[in-house]
């Protein structure tokens, strides 16, 4: 130990010499830079002087007169050193040349003048009148040489940069954009020593530009011109730097440009070049949304900040895609809190983390829980009182709802209709639901699931406004009971969670069989209990009778809505980062149909369209969000896979797998039964609601819930029973195959895509045609 401890001492003694002389070696480094340019200010500055009075009398030194020389040589010292002091004080020793700048080329500019004025002023005063002549050449000779000997060195070593960059550079590069952002991209590829790039030519659309230089690069032509000039100079990778560039513009270049087969990058858009934030840091991958061509989507951000500030809002599953796009926008506009409710904790917490780092003040709550936990979802509304309900919890993937339709059932329907009732409770202003396309004549039990949802919403909206909370069925189950190994429900939940008629008489017994719910003797009790509290539930709705118990009554009654739109783009399971994976791995590439269709939406242009018809909201609507065109899904397999550098087909096959259990050719946006309404904003519209009977759907939904908890077996055809435009397709779980309803079978793959291709109108005709 001892021998250890003594070479551990030595060999710290020995790094710290180590450290010492190279920290000598520094200093000694910059003592002599710092030396060998004040020697050469010394010189500079009476050679500039010499050499005014010499180029005065017709640069022969016999011309000039012996007091003109003898003045110069008297007060040359002590400019000297004035000018030196002045050097010093403007930091003209203290600054690294080789990034020598603006700011550096100012501050000798200023020295020159201040010095040339003393010299004039000095020797005037001093010791002699000199020539006009004499100062002016000496004092623009001094500015020259000092600035000259202190930039030549940036000039050198950038040079040499320069050289090794195009020894070493492994990218030839093309710019997009002769414009601001694309100078500044292309100075930095220049100039930067770390980069193994060399840009080689720029793209313009503009014909003045053509034909010239820009940082010494040539501007070859317009976009016609790509594919000749990534032939000619070798281009292997193309940075788009238009930030400014029309969505169509930038769609028909991108377009040119995945043909070549070289790396894309593009700079994230126009607010980059107005923030002054444009570098290559800045630069993405192009990705396949790029090549989608839609304009920017407009909303009335004045209206949505009036709308949120001050507010108290709850996001459900408030850490998804969805969700915490939400959240993010949300948190901008200033609301009075933020609660985030989600089920899975990691989620929440990465969102959670985000906001606090952007937004300091944020008053923000994040909740674990599950929207199908009553008491839980009750405890929140209770402490936080929320005015603004946006209930984007929900289970999403088409194949694993159908291999699960009693966890759809439960989670996005029951799930739905718990938040939605303790919203209404607890008089929230307003409950946006997030929905889906796939609930217009749904095919898989996750479309019918969201179907029923909305179905839900308009139902609450109805019992709000007529303030008959009676009808609501008593699903409000906050654990699943065994009773003889079975799954029981237990509506009487509701009476001990919500309260309500016979809820005084009954609270404590039903308490007491709750705790002791695991014996035979509490099970008993159980039945009993559900049984009295449905013979209540029946008189109070025999009875017409209204409960007025909900609390904050001083508040306008909940406001209920449903917003409707397509696939986003980058969502958590959608099929680009899939796509991705899969060209990554060298493919193949899976589509399930050739002619399948899909729309799509960026994930902010969504939720910015969410917000905004959140502000339009009276109760009841199915607000439509306009996706813009439909989108082959194999067209966007093969540009994603030309984008990566690769030939679809050849290097990266596609395979089509057919399609999936309840998945559809194409998606639609209403029914044909709805109508559209506009809205201030064109991209918004309102379905017009289709009609139902309000209290069977009701009694139809306590029966749904009970099913699905006991884990029916029948589950699908109960809710094809509800939902009048469900038609299931494909196998259910138990793998018997589900046909397609009589009529449905008529419909084939051909009128399909027509339909999709010839318009909405076409669609919603076969539509029609297929629902009956």
């Amino acid at each position: 130990m001892k021998k250890e401890s003594e070479s551990r001492r030595e060999r710290e003694r020995i790094s710290g010499r180590k450290k010492s002389t190279v920290k000598k070696i520094h200093i000694q480094h910059w003592k002599v830079i710092t030396f060998y340019l004040v020697i050469f200010d010394i010189i500079a500055i009476n050679f500039s002087y010499f050499l005014g009075l010499w180029l005065r009398f017709d640069a022969r030194y016999s011309n000039i007169p012996p007091e003109y020389f003898h003045s110069f040589l008297v007060f040359s010292p002590f400019y000297t050193i004035f000018v030196l002091a002045v050097f010093f004080v403007l930091r003209l020793y203290k600054s690294i040349w080789r990034f020598a700048s603006f700011s550096e080329l100012n501050r000798i500019f200023a020295a020159s003048v201040i010095t040339s004025v003393v010299h004039t002023a000095g020797i005037t005063l001093f010791v002699q009148r000199m020539p006009i002549s004499y100062y002016m050449i000496g004092a623009v000779t001094q500015f020259v040489l000092v600035t000259g000997v202190r930039f030549s060195y940036r000039y050198i070593t950038l040079l040499r940069s320069r050289r090794e960059n195009n020894m070493r550079a492994k990218h030839n590069v093309m710019v997009i954009g002769a414009g601001a952002a694309g100078q500044v991209i292309l100075k930095e590829l220049k100039n930067s020593g770390q980069l193994d790039t060399k840009p080689r030519c720029v793209i313009d659309d503009n014909p003045n530009k053509w034909n010239r230089f820009m940082e010494g690069v040539p501007i070859v032509g317009g976009r016609e011109s790509i594919l000749k000039a990534v032939h000619k100079y070798d281009i292997d990778q193309i940075l788009f730097a238009i930030p400014t560039a029309s969505p169509q513009d930038r769609k028909d270049i991108l377009n040119i440009c995945k043909e070549t087969r070289c790396q894309l990058k593009s700079l994230p858009g126009v607010y980059q070049l107005a923030n002054g934030d444009v570098s290559l840091s800045k630069m993405k991958a192009v990705a396949v949304e790029d090549l989608l061509g839609r304009d920017p989507i407009k909303v009335n951000m004045d209206e949505i900040f009036q709308y949120l500030k001050g507010k108290v809002i709850l996001v459900t599953g408030g850490g998804g895609s969805i969700g915490s796009e939400l959240c993010r926008q949300i948190a901008a506009h200033e609301p009075k809190q933020l609660i985030i409710f989600d089920i899975y904790e990691n989620n929440a917490y990465d969102i959670e983390q985000e906001l606090k780092r952007k937004y300091k003040d944020l008053n923000l709550v994040v909740l674990i829980g599950s929207v199908r936990d009553s008491r839980r979802i009750n405890m929140v509304f209770e402490q936080y009182k929320p005015d603004i309900v946006y209930h984007a919890a929900a289970h999403k993937h088409v194949p694993l709802m159908e291999t699960s339709p009693n966890e759809a059932i439960k989670n996005n329907v029951i799930g739905t209709y718990k938040t939605a009732y303790a919203a209404l409770k607890h008089g929230a202003q307003r409950f946006v639901l997030i929905s889906t396309d796939k609930a217009v004549n749904p095919t898989n039990i996750m479309g019918a699931s969201k179907r029923l949802c909305e179905m839900v919403i308009q139902s609450m909206d109805a019992v709000s406004k007529e303030g008959r909370i009676d009808l609501l069925p008593f699903i409000h189950a906050h654990k699943d009971k065994q009773i003889d190994g079975q799954v029981a429900y237990d509506p009487m939940d509701h009476m001990a969670v919500y309260g309500g008629a016979g809820a005084s008489e009954r609270g404590s017994s039903n308490g007491a069989a709750r705790d002791a719910g695991e014996s035979a003797d509490s099970a008993a009790t159980a039945r009993e209990n559900s049984a009295a509290a449905a013979q209540t539930a029946a008189a109070g709705r025999k009875s017409g009778l209204r409960i007025e118990s909900v609390k904050n009554q001083d508040r306008t009654g909940t406001q209920f809505v449903a917003v409707r739109f397509g696939n986003v783009l980058g969502s958590n399971g959608s099929v680009i980062p899939l796509f991705k994976k899969q060209i990554e791995a060298g493919g193949p590439v899976t589509v399930t149909h050739p002619d399948i269709v899909r729309y799509f939406m960026t994930i902010p242009e969504a939720v910015s369209l969410v917000l905004q018809a959140g502000t339009y909201a009276w109760g009841g609507e199915i607000f439509v969000l306009d996706m813009g065109e439909p989108v082959k899904i194999d067209t966007l397999a093969r540009n994603l896979i030309k984008l990566s550098g690769y030939e679809p087909d050849t290097e990266i096959p596609i395979v089509y797998t057919g399609l999936r259990s309840g998945e559809k050719l194409y998606e639609e946006k209403l029914m044909a039964e709805e109508g559209l309404k506009k809205t201030d904003n064109e991209l918004i519209h309102i379905g017009k609601p289709i009609p139902f009977d309000t209290e069977q759907f009701l009694r139809d939904l306590e029966e749904l819930a009970k099913a699905s908890y006991e884990n029916s077996g029948d589950i699908v055809k109960l809710v094809e029973r509800i939902v009048p435009t469900f038609h299931p397709v494909g196998k259910n779980p138990t793998g018997e195959e589900r046909p397609l309803p009589k009529k449905a079978q008529k419909e084939t793959s051909a009128s399909i895509g027509e339909a999709v291709y010839a318009g909405p109108q076409k669609a919603q005709a076969v539509a029609a045609v297929t629902n009956g």
